[in-house]
């Protein structure tokens, strides 16, 4: 991801700072938008065109796979799209990718296992939790994707105010979620959408996700 922390004549620090954590806020929040189940408003509401726009200048090589997410959705029903996401996250089979951590980092490979009470955990560090109504568990991809977002909005509007130690607090609250409990599984489960051949709309999400992601990382090393 291209990014300065010096700023220039024109954009000083801050401004790019609050720049870079409104890239990052919106891009996780799109992201997280193509992980829940698909509705028309996926479509009607231009997520993925949005997103292309949003990583064009910042992350290009993630730009390209929203720009072949945007094509697939602009060539597919929202039922089809339903049809691949059931098949890859719903079931009744055998799931081609469980959209929830503890699948992936827990020994048991069950829902509700402890990692996810570790995220449940980091919510609540952090004042949230999720509705009694709320549909998904806490390590769901598109939640923990959201949470990101949310953390990000978090350290810009403290970079707005100009307090440093809250904009290092939000920083270090999202290096420290991504790297132990969303990046362990994040890379399996994004391959398992990618090497399956018959959801071409979510291998481009999913794609669009690590490559974003790996760029932070580096960008954030």
């Amino acid at each position: 991801m291209k990014r300065t922390g010096r700023g220039d004549g024109n954009h000083p620090p801050v401004c790019i700072g609050v720049l870079m954590d409104t890239v990052c806020e919106d891009a996780y929040r799109l992201l997280a938008a193509c992980f829940y189940p698909p509705t028309t408003q996926l479509r009607e509401e231009q997520c993925c065109t949005t997103l292309v726009q949003i990583l064009d200048q910042f992350c290009p090589a993630a730009a390209d796979h929203a720009r072949q997410a945007a094509a697939c959705l602009n060539s597919s029903t929202t039922e089809q799209l339903l049809v691949e996401y059931s098949r890859l996250f719903l079931g009744p089979f055998k799931l081609i990718a469980p959209p929830y951590g503890s699948v992936w980092m827990d020994q048991s490979k069950t829902v509700m296992g402890e990692s996810t009470a570790q995220v449940a955990a980091f919510y609540q560090a952090h004042g949230l939790r999720l509705a009694d109504d709320f549909p998904e568990l806490p390590d769901h991809i598109a939640v923990e994707l959201e949470f990101l977002s949310y953390l990000c909005f978090k350290q810009r509007e403290a970079r707005v105010t100009e307090d440093t130690a809250g904009a290092e607090r939000y920083a270090q609250a999202h290096q420290v979620f991504l790297s132990t409990l969303l990046l362990p599984w994040l890379t399996p489960f994004c391959e398992a959408i990618s090497n399956d051949a018959e959801a071409p709309f979510y291998a481009a999400i999913a794609q669009c996700t690590t490559t974003f992601v790996a760029a932070w990382v580096a960008g954030n090393a």
